[in-house]
């Protein structure tokens, strides 16, 4: 078993021992090594890719950036008016320009690490075999106190690739649309859950200034996000530092909402990113079954009645909501 390897090996100390594939969620000090060029265990292919992502701009990147990385914005995976991702030639082109193969090890981080997390799932979707996210992401970075670097990194900093070298996307099945979350909720052995907040779900209010509907999806099981009012909170998933919690602490807290694994589970939010972070925390806890409802609150919510719901022991309160306006946020989370 691939977790008892690890408990058995010295790497245990920089990686987590309660991850399935603890291969994909690195620390600090592990990544300044892998940077210094000094051995590491768990050694990423010979051609790997430090990305940073972020949302509006490249300018924090440039003044200080983990060295070696290249910037990708959100904008570039993602489109209007829903925000959902781009099409499937647009994501190849631009996995292609980073010279990213299916073979690649891209290794992710943002300061909002839910934008890396968004990528993270739509490299998984694509078929890029070792995919990892720098736990805490920037932030834990700079609280280590490794060094930044400066200046704008590009694609240009590395060669194109001219091939995927494998089927794209490889894994189709981990993004569904409107019609196969509708098909979950009618499902026996499927789930369709809400990372939002408390607020959120229980319909008081949208989570977004450009979705107008409040509610949520009737039928769908509440699998938490963090504080309400913030749509990049993800504390229910993080410790105090922005690290994820013990994979026990997670798995508890979606049992009782009756998320468990073998469901055939369908994440979503407002718009992908949070729901994309519970994915990868799913997935690196071996989770199979696992997808994001890629339209989110924001599709299901443009239809013409959706209803509101309540957390009542499983029985909810119905009411009518409106459709939302179709105005560009300046940044999605």
């Amino acid at each position: 078993m691939e977790n008892q390897d690890m408990q058995d090996n010295k790497v245990a100390a920089q990686f987590r021992p309660d991850l399935a594939r603890w291969r994909q969620l690195v620390a600090p000090a592990w990544l300044a090594m892998l940077i210094d060029g000094a051995p590491v265990d768990a050694r990423p292919s010979a051609d790997w890719r430090l990305l940073e992502v972020g949302c509006g701009g490249a300018a924090p990147f440039e003044h200080g950036h983990i060295p070696g990385a290249a910037y990708i914005d959100s904008g570039q995976f993602e489109c209007e008016p829903l925000w959902n991702k781009v099409d499937d030639q647009v994501l190849l082109d631009l996995l292609l320009a980073h010279g990213v193969r299916h073979e690649t090890t891209v290794i992710l981080y943002g300061r909002n690490n839910l934008a890396a997390a968004r990528l993270a799932h739509l490299l998984l979707y694509a078929g890029v075999d070792d995919v990892r996210l720098l736990d805490g992401g920037f932030a834990s970075w700079q609280a280590a106190g490794h060094a930044c670097a400066r200046g704008a990194v590009g694609p240009a900093g590395r060669p194109a690739a001219a091939g995927f070298g494998a089927a794209f996307p490889a894994h189709p099945e981990y993004l569904i649309g409107t019609s196969q979350a509708r098909a979950l909720l009618s499902t026996a052995d499927g789930a369709l859950v809400s990372i939002r907040s408390e607020a959120e779900f229980l319909g008081k209010v949208s989570g977004y200034s450009y979705i107008a509907a409040r509610g949520d999806i009737p039928g769908a099981r509440w699998g938490r996000a963090g504080a309400d009012g913030d749509v990049n909170s993800m504390s229910a998933y993080h410790l105090a530092d922005g690290r994820m919690k013990p994979a026990a602490e997670i798995a508890l807290q979606w049992r009782r909402q009756g998320i468990v694994e073998g469901l055939q589970i369908g994440f979503y939010c407002g718009t992908g990113w949070r729901a994309s972070m519970a994915f990868f925390y799913a997935w690196l806890m071996g989770w199979p079954r696992i997808s994001v409802y890629d339209g989110g609150w924001l599709e299901w919510s443009g239809a013409d009645f959706v209803r509101l719901t309540e957390i009542k022991g499983g029985a909810g309160r119905d009411a009518n909501v409106g459709a939302f306006p179709r105005e560009a946020p300046s940044c999605m989370f």
